[in-house]
């Protein structure tokens, strides 16, 4: 059985205070994208271990048993023991490390899967259980539909959000952002207009309002990803922004724009 984990954006993301367990509460809205992985789940008919776990694609910088895809597998286990032999592989197309979510996605798919090929049964309360254990962006990808996000990001409300009225470019340039050093150089507030505010007005208004708390830091520190926000903007995006602690940036463009993108050949781009 074979679906495909797709990515997300943040439209948007506050960083309202820090937390006593250590984490943040934040607000964003998490949008779902059509750029995808592939991750096929098959009954192992010789079982030699539980998982035999491959991957193919972009590369995968951690070992199979620290693969979020094999942890899902190792979480149902150990409530379903019954649960049978399995090979797993994963072909790696969202890059890892850009704020995509892709890796989150890959865990959350693996639930589901593995939900639906042996009939668990799980309601979506007890997948988006699962999925929090995994990773806060997690249970987002078990609904997978436009949501306003706060908490650590699992405290999920649907909401009505429609954006085929444009096209949008990712841009990657492989730079890998510490998470852990990109929160601590964030001073958290609450005093912003809410985000599940701002996005109900037009897109054309959201370049000076809507907001992604990480820009600042990351910026400074990462100042090729800047300059590919302000190259998108020079084409014509109607919006463009980091998603989540970076380091890809997302452009909205017109539908009918013609796009001439003149990054360097080692970025990723994709229009989706």
């Amino acid at each position: 059985m074979i679906v495909f984990p797709n990515c997300k954006i943040n439209l948007g993301l506050h960083i309202l205070r820090k937390r006593a367990d250590g984490f943040h509460d934040l607000e964003t809205v998490f949008d779902p994208v059509a750029l995808q992985d592939g991750l096929e789940i098959v009954q192992n008919a010789a079982p030699v271990s539980d998982v035999q776990f491959t991957t193919s694609g972009l590369k995968v910088d951690a070992s199979p048993e620290e693969n979020i895809c094999f942890r899902a597998y190792q979480l149902v286990k150990k409530d379903f023991p019954e649960l049978p032999s399995i090979k797993m592989h994963l072909h790696k197309v969202i890059p890892s490390g850009g704020g995509l979510g892709g890796g989150s996605s890959n865990g959350a798919f693996t639930l589901t899967l593995l939900n639906k090929k042996f009939n668990l049964q799980l309601t979506e309360e007890k997948l988006i259980d699962y999925a929090l254990q995994l990773g806060s962006d997690c249970p987002f990808f078990i609904k997978n539909k436009p949501c306003y996000a706060t908490g650590r990001g699992e405290k999920l409300e649907e909401i009505s959000l429609d954006l085929s009225r444009y096209k949008m470019v990712l841009v990657n340039p492989g730079i890998h952002v510490n998470t852990k050093q990109a929160f601590s150089k964030i001073t958290p507030s609450d005093k912003q207009t809410s985000i599940k505010e701002i996005i109900q007005r037009p897109v054309v208004e959201w370049k000076n309002i809507l907001k992604n708390d990480f820009e600042e830091s990351v910026f400074a520190g990462h100042p090729e990803i800047k300059t590919i926000k302000e190259k998108l903007y020079g084409h014509g995006a109607v919006y463009a922004s980091m998603s989540g602690s970076g380091s890809t940036v997302y452009g909205l463009f017109n539908k009918n724009s013609e796009l001439q993108p003149d990054f360097p050949d080692h970025y990723f781009i994709k229009q989706v």
